[in-house]
């Protein structure tokens, strides 16, 4: 029974992790800013559930955890080393923070499960660089630098998900393709 409890809440704990990341110092802020700063937490969220749902997944929860904290690692020591000035007169622009976390949940994602999950991500870490360039927190260039950050970090660390269990292939012969697919359920 302990180790069901257990098992169930180590699934669940994404939920908690996103209810309790959130920022909600919602006031003076617009809705477009309020939704680039849930999606900035909500994409690296995201790609570290999924490490938690497939099984032997400890390999992917490694390489999200050193990717995570490379890109937080640059990222706050280059805002310390460089201090750059916002456009709206704060401090520590560069490189934006918010997208670099963004872009670190979307490539990893891509990387791991591939394009088909990483095309939608990487255009909602997109829309998080947008808000912070709208809502005059970052410039272009602070928006590129988090999201080469982000990308770069989980390519150092992040390899392609094999599920030797469901393999696809396509071939030709003469001028007839073939999709083949074959799955094994347990």
């Amino acid at each position: 029974m302990l180790i069901k409890t257990k098992n169930i809440l180590l699934k669940y704990s994404y939920l908690w992790l996103l209810v309790f990341s959130l920022n909600f110092g919602f006031a003076q802020k617009t809705g477009s800013e309020i939704s680039g700063d849930i999606l900035s937490n909500a994409l690296p969220i995201s790609a570290f559930a999924t490490t938690l749902f497939f099984r032997n997944q400890q390999k992917g929860t490694l390489q999200f955890a050193e990717s995570m904290a490379t890109s937080f690692v640059v990222t706050h020591s280059l805002k310390r080393i460089i201090d750059k000035p916002r456009p709206n007169g704060g401090r520590f622009s560069f490189p934006s923070g918010h997208t670099s976390s963004a872009f670190t949940g979307a490539a990893f994602l891509q990387r791991r499960y591939g394009w088909k999950i990483g095309l939608p991500s990487y255009l909602l870490a997109s829309y998080v660089g947008y808000t912070r360039i709208k809502a005059r927190k970052h410039d272009i260039y602070d928006v590129t630098a988090g999201a080469i950050v982000g990308v770069g970090s989980v390519y150092l660390f992040t390899k392609p998900y094999k599920n030797p269990n469901n393999t696809f292939s396509i071939n030709k012969t003469n001028d007839t393709y073939w999709l083949n697919a074959s799955f094994r359920i347990k």
